[in-house]
């Protein structure tokens, strides 16, 4: 009765289960076709035995001799596919991070269907990805969005639409051979100078506009580098003052994950980073699952001609925290340590001592 129904996914998966009942693994009929003339014969028995006398039992045959087939989804089935078999990939996040990861997906997807159109996965065909590849390179033409971006809607929607035909054992016909934009410097985010830090962003009342918990995570960034959503989820436990070297502990708190497993890391604290956590050594409530941050720090300085340029934005200052450290001549270990990147290549002990950590900002810190 299971595998009567008109449901194509629930026929498919009944028609294999009944496969393994009867002692043989589901093949699709041109895989069956293939097999030794006694496996073929076999099976043919398999399905008479329980079919009337010049009737074949249909259902036995679509299990037996690879008549069922999984329904095939179209790109905008397939991205609800997508949601439950990544699982695993949301492990850890929260509600805003799992938001922030779903919605690229969503976008890419969509902007497909409107370019090409909503085919089902096993009909797309190079020239479709490229359809595609082509809308997106006008948008970039036209000055609507960056290369890096337009190759994220392409990495996201070939990573939908594989992930789920590896799933359900769809064969795709596409090549994805070169579909990628060729990328320049333009989407790259500047870092601020020094000079401009230290006359514009930390000029006395620059930043008094902005609300206290969102001027502190910039100012707390000046000397740590931190990445807006690390900064914004710090708590007191992560908040380390009354030590002898201040510094707070980038680490996954409150269900958030990290972006890498290299982000988790410590920090010192020194200068306008070390007195804007004395003002909040609890962390910031209202920006801790909040991904309103970004977007009002950047409100704030381009409408208060703190941004250095039209291509500068609040990432920036993570961008100058780096540049400074290599104009300083900082052991590229301890940059990137204090960054959050990798290494590219094997790390031996624990790295640098506190101490030495809390110099090496120093010197480079306002």
């Amino acid at each position: 009765m299971v595998g009567a129904t008109a449901d194509a996914d629930a026929a498919f998966e009944a028609a294999k289960n009944l496969a393994a009942r009867r002692g043989f693994r589901y093949l699709p009929a041109a895989e069956v076709a293939k097999l030794p003339t006694q496996e073929i014969i076999d099976r043919v028995q398999a399905v008479m035995k329980r079919s009337k006398p010049r009737q074949p039992d249909m259902i036995e045959a679509a299990a037996l001799l690879g008549g069922a087939a999984p329904a095939i989804p179209t790109v905008s089935k397939a991205l609800d596919t997508y949601w439950s078999i990544s699982d695993a990939k949301l492990t850890g996040k929260s509600k805003d991070q799992i938001r922030r990861w779903e919605n690229p997906r969503k976008k890419a997807v969509a902007g497909f269907i409107k370019a090409v159109s909503d085919l089902r996965i096993d009909e797309i065909t190079t020239e479709d990805l490229y359809g595609f590849r082509s809308h997106l390179a006008r948008r970039v033409a036209a000055g609507e969005i960056v290369a890096s971006s337009a190759n994220k809607d392409l990495i996201h929607l070939l990573s939908v639409i594989e992930d789920v035909a590896r799933a359900k054992s769809i064969k795709l016909r596409f090549d994805r051979t070169k579909l990628m934009l060729k990328e320049d410097e333009a989407g790259h985010r500047p870092p601020f100078t020094p000079d401009w830090i230290r006359d514009k962003l930390l000029a006395p009342g620059a930043l008094d506009g902005l609300n206290p918990e969102a001027r502190a995570i910039l100012l707390g960034m000046v000397n740590t580098g931190y990445r807006p959503s690390e900064g914004a989820m710090l708590t007191a436990d992560q908040i380390k003052l009354d030590v002898p070297i201040p510094f707070i502990s980038i680490e996954p708190v409150g269900g958030r994950s990290l972006k890498t497993k290299h982000s988790k890391r410590i920090i010192p604290l020194v200068g306008v980073s070390l007195q804007a956590f004395k003002a909040f050594p609890n962390g910031f409530p209202r920006y801790a699952d909040n991904p309103s941050l970004s977007a009002t720090v950047n409100k704030y300085l381009s409408e208060n001609g703190l941004l250095q340029s039209d291509k500068h934005s609040f990432y920036s200052l993570r961008h100058s925290f780096e540049d400074r450290m290599l104009a300083a001549g900082v052991d590229e270990r301890i940059r990137r340590d204090l960054m959050g990147h990798a290494l590219q290549r094997m790390r031996y002990g624990d790295g640098a001592a506190m101490k030495h950590l809390q110099d090496v900002v120093a010197k480079i810190a306002f």
